[in-house]
């Protein structure tokens, strides 16, 4: 069984890191505490791994092309949960939100 490309696997690991640290996105999400929003039953958290991982694009060397896209679409989902009067600007796309089953 193939294993994650190494730069999946480290696009992952600091995403997870800024967020769980307060830090994600700073030009978009500084000074709002978003993590109990984020992380209060789990499905907010669900929601912004499934957009981070949606959004992300492999190259066919395995390394991520966009990762900073990626995390801003996610911030973004934050920010709109934080802040009523964000409009998150272009609209989420169907696939951006779906959770895998």
């Amino acid at each position: 069984m193939a294993h994650l490309p190494e730069s999946v696997r480290s696009s992952l690991r600091f995403f997870a890191f800024y967020l769980a640290e307060g830090t994600l996105a700073l030009d978009l999400l500084e000074g709002i505490d978003y993590r109990p929003a984020v992380m209060l039953y789990g499905s907010g958290l669900e929601q912004v791994l499934a957009i981070f991982a949606n959004v992300l694009e492999v190259d066919e060397a395995g390394e991520v092309t966009n990762y900073a896209e990626a995390e801003h679409r996610a911030a973004q989902w934050i920010r709109r949960i934080c802040d009523d009067g964000y409009l998150v600007d272009p609209p989420f796309a169907a696939w951006e939100l779906e959770l895998a089953l």
